[in-house]
């Protein structure tokens, strides 16, 4: 598993010109499943997810989660974190998971993160979603399994 978590003053993910999910003040995740991963890595990554201290306290500290702040997350499937670009131009994603077990797993994944208790919106898995984000920082941190 791969993710890109990007702090953010409000995010809006759109299909077709359509909103589909909206969050204020909380965290952008981009988040791939790859060969291999299996439900466990689902918890380890919520639960880090949730507890991540990368909000500022009264201090200017990064000492806060989301779940300090009453964030949201925009939870974002995007297999292309998988990219091999060791070869040529064009990257290859043989690293990233099949569509249906990745979709299972990108699906436990936000319930588990609903179950610690944030609202997890969602993108549509294997969609073409444009997102609009207010980067807060900017801060940016990768986590990968």
């Amino acid at each position: 598993m791969k993710a890109v978590i990007q702090r953010v003053n409000s995010a809006t993910l759109s299909v077709k010109g359509e909103v589909v999910s909206r969050i204020g003040k909380g965290l952008a995740v981009y988040f791939c499943v790859e060969r291999g991963d299996v439900e466990s890595d689902c918890a380890l990554f919520a639960n880090k997810l949730v507890k991540l201290r990368i909000f500022e306290d009264a201090a200017g500290k990064m000492n806060l989660s989301v779940a300090d702040v009453g964030g949201e997350v925009l939870f974002i499937s995007q297999f292309t974190l998988a990219a091999d670009l060791s070869r040529g131009n064009r990257p290859g994603f043989t690293d990233a998971e099949s569509p249906g077990r990745a979709k299972e797993l990108y699906l436990k994944t936000a319930q588990l993160i609903s179950d610690l208790g944030i609202s997890a919106k969602l993108g549509v898995f294997g969609a073409d979603m444009t997102i609009d984000q207010q980067n807060a920082g900017p801060v940016t941190v990768i986590w990968k399994k």
